[in-house]
């Protein structure tokens, strides 16, 4: 089970259906969030939502969800750093990070999920 740092804090995301927490680690300020029990559009429009908070570099987004969202991936892939790690219980951790250049460009308003 992925379990939240210590001194994770509980923040409020304009446009999100589930918690988000904010901790930091390493000089990083990671925005976490978890969709493994939402369906569609959920995980897709809580994504966006997460997204917009991740505008420099020393930010990143940690997504749980239920399975690999390859619809979001289609949509915003090639604006971010995106690191996919299976977890042994069977859901998916994505963790976004900002790529210059290329994450302002991101289109955060469309949330539907027919890739």
């Amino acid at each position: 089970m992925e379990t939240l740092p210590s001194d994770a804090e509980k923040i409020e995301v304009p446009g999100a259906t589930v918690d988000f927490y904010r901790y930091t680690k390493g000089g990083v300020t990671y925005y976490q969030f978890d969709t493994s029990r939402c369906g569609p559009p959920e995980p897709m429009v809580n994504a966006m939502s997460g997204l917009k908070l991740i505008d420099s570099p020393d930010k990143k987004l940690v997504m749980i969800n239920h399975k690999k969202p390859m619809g979001l991936l289609d949509k915003i892939g090639k604006n971010y750093d995106i690191e996919i790690e299976n977890l042994e219980d069977g859901r998916v951790k994505l963790i976004f990070g900002y790529k210059e250049g290329a994450s302002q460009l991101a289109d955060l308003s469309n949330t539907a999920c027919h890739g």
